[in-house]
């Protein structure tokens, strides 16, 4: 997960949020793979890629959104992005096609000298 997330955080880099945008948001694209995938925001909460879940892309801001117990996961990704620049953040939520939240491990990782950063998260 660390190494597609420097990845895509590269692709960013060099190619600009649009150009990068389509291939992370691609549900058949380099950026997913097994069970899981990359994701890009940007550090008000907006969610600018989503291959799995596009339509998280339509809203203003994810910051509201909390995990089963209540956590606010997006503002820790915004921290963690924001303060460290790279870094894992555990949550609740259930797995595609299950209702019960299971813990959930996600890498964030900050794009250099953008206000991005790409995650991918995994199901332990």
């Amino acid at each position: 997960m660390v190494a597609k997330c420097e990845a895509a955080a590269k692709l960013v880099q060099e190619k600009g949020v649009e150009v990068s945008s389509q291939a992370i948001g691609d549900k058949e694209g380099a950026f997913v793979w097994k069970d899981t995938y990359v994701f890009l925001m940007d550090l008000d909460g907006k969610m600018i890629a989503h291959p799995i879940n596009p339509e998280l892309t339509q809203r203003d801001s994810l910051v509201e959104v909390k995990d089963t117990d209540g956590k606010p996961m997006f503002v820790e990704f915004i921290q963690v992005a924001g303060n460290r620049g790279s870094g894992w953040v555990d949550y609740m939520w259930p797995k595609p096609d299950d209702e019960n939240p299971v813990v959930k491990s996600s890498y964030i990782y900050r794009v250099t000298g953008t206000p991005y950063f790409v995650g991918a998260g995994i199901y332990k």
